[in-house]
């Protein structure tokens, strides 16, 4: 089956725009024209056109004495209006607020973006000796991780496409491509995933994805710690909290808030 994203076709103006308002969004200090088409590698009259429309737009900033550009306000009314709308964020807070201070992780809601990214929307921190750097609006590979397990699994992305993403990973312990198949396997048999330091050393992160009515992945409830902070005797537990969490998130958002039974996960190791 061929995904839709490989039929579309990307608008120049409008890719160049967005890598303008990333870069500005990551920068502390505002940036001219110039350093701004270097570090993107864009035509500097290319550049400035695109800035001078995002100005009117109000989504950039312009100092008329320094000449340099920073985001504006408007990004603010946009970044809003997607926060209210954003209910699975307003329903998953109180769960991630719960597991955090239960087991001792930071306990994220992530939303699936296609096959290029997941997305942030939720978190809860654990005050611990050090903190993860895990805000709302972070994003990472959509097949990375415990959380890629699920979308290969619970996603409708045929395996050639899969692989051919899973090769641009990078993993601190990447698993191979026959072991990563081996785990969404596993993944779509139990309902969750867990990553045993791969994608980052010492670090144990596990996920349970959020169902929609067609059962593919469109969120995904999200644990993270130390490896000696997740348990043997108390995964299980939380693993069970994490289904209940995601089955009644997936109810909520119109899916049918079913994920494959822990039973499943006995049967496969009986056979």
């Amino acid at each position: 089956m061929e995904t839709p994203e490989r039929h579309m076709k990307r608008v120049p103006a409008v890719t160049r725009a967005i890598a303008i308002l990333r870069y500005l969004g990551k920068r502390k200090e505002p940036l001219g024209v110039n350093q701004l088409a270097r570090d993107l590698e864009l035509i500097p009259s290319t550049c400035l056109h695109i800035l001078r429309t995002l100005v009117e737009e109000e989504l950039v900033a312009f100092d008329p004495e320094t000449k340099l550009y920073s985001l504006d306000a408007g990004i603010l009314t946009l970044a809003h209006n997607v926060m209210r709308q954003n209910s699975f964020g307003d329903i998953v807070q109180p769960a991630l607020n719960q597991l955090s201070e239960r087991y001792g992780v930071t306990a994220i809601g992530v939303r699936v973006s296609g096959m290029r990214h997941m997305v942030v929307v939720a978190v809860s921190h654990m005050e611990l000796p050090f903190r993860l750097h895990i805000s709302v609006g972070s994003r990472f590979p959509a097949l990375i991780s415990a959380t890629g397990r699920c979308f290969a699994a619970f996603g409708s992305h045929n395996w050639d496409d899969l692989s051919a993403r899973f090769q641009s990973l990078k993993w601190e312990r990447a698993p191979s491509l026959e072991e990563w198949r081996h785990e969404v396997e596993r993944t779509r048999e139990t309902g969750y995933a867990i990553d045993n330091g791969n994608y980052i050393r010492g670090i144990t992160i596990v996920s349970v994805p959020v169902l929609d009515s067609r059962d593919e992945m469109s969120h995904a409830v999200v644990v993270v710690g130390v490896a000696e902070q997740v348990k043997d005797d108390g995964m299980k537990k939380m693993i069970e909290e994490m289904r209940d969490i995601a089955g009644n998130i997936s109810w909520k958002l119109g899916g049918k808030g079913e994920i494959p039974s822990l039973s499943s996960e006995r049967k496969t190791a009986e056979a």
